[in-house]
């Protein structure tokens, strides 16, 4: 009979458990999906940190490199030199044609 007692106990606790699960009002599913939004944002966090040390990067080109502020001024007015060719290829999708 002791043994029966025993495993009731791991048996109240695994429903305890189930139940708070699917309770919206324990708070559980809320935590999971803030855990969930924590994750996402961090790898956001991780996406913007990198694209900030390349905007960065082209700031300070931009401050000291005479070539690349024209070069910056001809993209954006999508000017030319004369007698310069202008090739432009589709690169991958979030990348700056300036800095590869």
């Amino acid at each position: 009979m002791p043994m029966k007692g025993f495993l009731l106990i791991p048996a109240l606790v695994a429903a305890a458990l189930v139940y708070a699960v699917f309770d919206d009002e324990s708070g559980v599913r809320t935590w999971l999906q803030m855990r969930s939004d924590l994750e996402t944002s961090r790898v956001r966090i991780g996406e913007i940190r990198r694209e900030n040390r390349v905007l960065r990067r082209e700031a300070a080109l931009l401050e000291s490199d005479p070539f690349a502020i024209e070069s910056a001024i001809r993209e954006d007015l999508k000017l030319a030199r004369r007698g310069e060719w202008v090739v432009r290829l589709p690169g991958p999708e979030g990348t700056n044609p300036r800095f590869p």
